[in-house]
């Protein structure tokens, strides 16, 4: 069941706007990569403190994360939505006049203070000034929504237009949702007693990549991502996490993960001369830090459903059976850090080597 539209379906003038936006989308995934994973990294090291990098089991599907938070580790959740949503939308996404970034809105959350410039323009996604004024809003409670700015009909312009935003939906309903788009229920989540219930939700979190007992943002991440299905265009959820010490992203493509990951000079070797790169040139577009006895790298695991995650063929009634995964690691690489131009992710087997 795919709820927005293929590229094939689209008008010309939609055509255009998805090419816009996952174009914005991309400038968008290298700053939050830097933000999540590169300055989180620096203000560990600013305070001399060994960074607690991620064991490779906590990256399999239906892994374990540590229950601690790191203050260090940069924290957030944005939406990005292809379209403008409706105002129908705002029983549970909460963006109203109060939130939205207007310089009244942002100076009565003491976001700015009264000898601060305020550039309107600023919370356009094409203004120069962009990303510092998202890298100020960042460390807000809630969500910060980017969407399509429903006055530029001419051309597709999107902004930054509410800060403070909650998805009020409640988990049950959201696993309900997604339970019934799978034919796992026929109506409701109960309907097979409480036990069944409990099952459809901690299927609901492994579906979106995490344990059961995920802390705030990113629960609110995959709620989101599960409500934003209502809408015919598509959406992308960023989470970073203080727990997972990840970057968390879900879109129409699926769940990824992004994180840090160390290599030591002998592992860079071999990575270089499977990749015909000499080591010089790796660690010159990928290396983002070097510690004394390794070095730093941006690694990115990405999921695939299996086909008890998908919506089944006959679109029969089918029951859940918790021991089958619905993930399954679809593809692993190592990133260029951010700004890189010429060079693609690298392939490579991490996870299960």
């Amino acid at each position: 069941m795919v709820y927005w539209g293929v590229r094939e379906e689209l008008s010309q003038a939609n055509k255009l706007r998805r090419s816009y936006y996952e174009l914005l989308r991309d400038e968008l995934d290298q700053f939050l990569i830097q933000y999540a994973l590169a300055d989180s990294y620096n203000n560990f090291i600013e305070k001399s403190l060994s960074y607690p990098f991620v064991e490779k089991r906590e990256l399999k599907p239906r892994a374990r994360i540590p229950d601690l938070e790191y203050e260090g580790q940069n924290a957030f959740l944005v939406i990005f939505v292809e379209d403008t949503i409706p105002a129908a939308h705002k029983k549970y996404i909460r963006f109203f006049d109060v939130n939205q970034t207007t310089k009244t809105n942002l100076l009565h959350s003491k976001m700015l203070s009264l000898s601060d410039k305020f550039d309107r323009n600023q919370k356009q996604l094409e203004s120069v000034h962009f990303f510092n004024f998202l890298k100020m809003m960042l460390p807000l409670d809630y969500a910060l929504l980017i969407q399509r700015d429903p006055a530029t009909r001419a051309r597709d312009r999107y902004s930054l237009s509410h800060f403070h935003v909650r998805i009020d939906w409640p988990i049950a309903d959201a696993a309900e949702d997604l339970a019934r788009s799978l034919r796992y229920i026929s109506k409701d989540i109960y309907e097979k007693g409480d036990k069944y219930a409990e099952d459809v939700q901690k299927k609901f979190f492994e579906y979106y990549g995490l344990p059961v007992m995920a802390g705030g943002r990113r629960t609110a991440a995959i709620v989101a991502a599960q409500y934003l299905k209502r809408l015919s265009c598509i959406t992308t959820v960023y989470a970073g996490s203080s727990e997972a010490r990840a970057l968390i992203r879900i879109s129409e493509r699926g769940v990824s993960k992004s994180i840090l990951i160390k290599f030591s000079d002998q592992e860079i070797n071999q990575i270089s001369e499977a990749n015909n790169l000499v080591p010089r040139t790796f660690r010159k577009n990928y290396e983002v830090a070097r510690g004394k006895k390794e070095s730093v790298f941006i690694f990115r695991v990405t999921y695939s459903f299996t086909s008890h995650a998908r919506p089944h063929e006959d679109g029969k009634l089918r029951e859940i059976k918790p021991d089958l995964y619905w993930l399954t690691v679809a593809s692993q690489h190592i990133l260029p850090k951010p700004g890189v131009w010429k060079y693609p992710p690298l392939p490579i087997n991490i996870i299960y080597s």
